[in-house]
């Protein structure tokens, strides 16, 4: 009996986070950032200048807010759009069960997973899609509105206390969520990006948040519970990075046959182990693969997304800390000339213990996603289940000095060929400028099995991944050397 009732008190504090949870990060309301007239923004390798042709005082220092009026001056509509395409993935609730536990929502803990999620959609953005895609409805996304969603978390509030004191949880009905998402009308697209829709609806539900989605959050949870993570955990970047490999290898939507992930061991890239990734596992599944494929996602892809039937992409990951207890200054150009390439797909870090997902910057600050938005779970097996919440409207700024040293970098390589390319790049990238600095991460030729590697190092040990020079001749304190 006291088990049983050791159980109940549980599940009712359980209840009672996940309703403080949901009206915290209801509330969490994104003031309207500024941005320079007089300096260039970068957009995962995009570059945009806010400032119109006729402005003919260049040392104008006025920071101007992301309005919708202010966005017509020089290109800062273009980017408005392509920052607005990128898919946004948040603190969600009344989902079904999350594996092993009673969870229902992951407002307050599940933050990492869904910028991990975000990374991951950047890819398959750039794999199905092409860097220049953008979504035909972005400038029709409706702002934050603080009254509309006060009001909802209210709501919200008062139902799942009467539910959790009834002992009871209100049902939820998909077809009407509580947000005014459902009142956005349907897009009028024309007939040569229907395919390219479909791309995209197809691609956002894969992150559904149902255990049959193929990379959603049920799904990374259950594949977190072999590393000795469970729902409710902090999950850090480097494990995050393992279980987004696993779950790409692990998928098996036919969409999702032509692409694989690969994440660096000890800030080390192994070129014959990415290139390895990119070559599928024997000729015949490869062709089984290929036939098995949507015709859709055979033939209508980008020119640029064609491969040859036996490669296929990879996604890199690399987990990285960029300092001790503060990110280094040293690294804040590196992480610069990261996201100004067409390759990368993003940062995922944030500040300690909140995370976000970084896609440019401008100046000093790094722009960025924010998963802390707890919205309403989207039943995504509809055919025309709403696409707004997975699109933010207003991009975020941060300081590189508030960034957490502790992130994942990642990268996407089409082929072998575009591999080769982006190691030699990125190498460049990565030589440091004085002989008193280390690069992020390096580049090696072979494979890690062939390099004296420890066995037993488990992701959950590589979650504070320290910089190594293994080019360093003089004696330190071990094996690695901290900034």
């Amino acid at each position: 009996m006291e088990n049983k009732g050791s159980d109940e008190v549980e599940k009712l504090k359980t209840k009672f986070l996940s309703v403080w949870h949901n009206v915290k990060y209801s509330w969490a309301l994104k003031s309207k950032t500024s941005f320079s007239r007089n300096s260039p923004v970068l957009l995962l390798g995009k570059c945009y200048h806010f400032k119109a042709e006729d402005d003919d005082n260049p040392t104008e220092e006025a920071c101007y807010e992301a309005s919708d009026e202010d966005f017509i001056m020089g290109n800062a509509e273009a980017f408005r759009k392509d920052f607005a395409s990128r898919v946004w993935l948040t603190y969600r609730e009344e989902f079904p069960p999350l594996p092993g536990s009673i969870l229902t929502s992951d407002c307050g803990w599940g933050c990492m997973l869904r910028a991990g999620q975000m990374m991951l959609a950047q890819a398959l953005i750039l794999h199905f899609l092409g860097r220049d895609w953008t979504w035909s409805e972005a400038l029709k996304l409706q702002p934050l509105d603080t009254e509309t969603w006060t009001t909802t978390a209210a709501k919200r509030l008062v139902a799942s206390l009467e539910a959790s004191l009834q002992g009871s949880q209100s049902p939820s009905d998909p077809e009407s969520p509580p947000i005014p998402q459902a009142q956005v009308p349907g897009s009028a697209e024309e007939a040569d990006s229907h395919l390219k829709e479909m791309y995209h609806r197809t691609l956002v539900s894969w992150f559904g948040d149902s255990p049959s989605a193929q990379l959603g959050l049920h799904r990374l949870i259950y594949l977190g519970l072999t590393m000795g993570k469970q729902a409710g955990d902090w999950y850090g970047p480097a494990v995050v990075a393992h279980i987004l490999k696993k779950a790409v290898e692990k998928a098996m939507d036919p969409g999702l046959a032509g692409i694989t992930a690969y994440v660096s061991q000890d800030c080390t890239v192994y070129n014959a182990d990415v290139i390895d990734s990119h070559r599928v596992p024997t000729a015949g599944q490869a062709s089984a693969e290929g036939s098995d494929a949507p015709p859709s996602l055979q033939n209508n892809q980008p020119a640029s997304a064609s491969a040859l039937p036996d490669s296929r992409a990879v996604i890199i990951l690399v987990p990285v800390r960029l300092g001790g207890e503060r990110t280094n200054p040293d690294y804040f150009n590196f992480t610069k000339s990261i996201l100004s390439l067409d390759y990368c797909i993003g940062i995922i870090g944030g500040k300690p213990k909140q995370a976000c997902y970084f896609v440019g910057f401008q100046d000093d600050s790094l722009i960025y996603m924010d998963p802390h938005y707890c919205q309403s779970f989207v039943d995504v097996s509809t055919s025309d289940f709403p696409l707004q919440s997975y699109h933010c409207p207003s991009p975020k700024k941060m300081p590189f000095s508030k960034m957490d040293p502790s992130c994942t970098i990642g990268f996407y390589s089409r082929s072998v060929q575009d591999f080769e390319r982006i190691s030699k790049e990125l190498s460049k990238v990565l030589q440091p400028s004085a002989k008193d600095k280390y690069p992020a991460f390096t580049f090696v030729q072979g494979h890690g099995k062939d390099y004296d590697l420890s066995a037993a190092l488990t992701p959950e040990k590589r979650e504070w991944p320290f910089i190594r020079d293994p080019q360093r001749t003089v004696s330190t304190a071990g094996d690695f050397v901290l900034l």
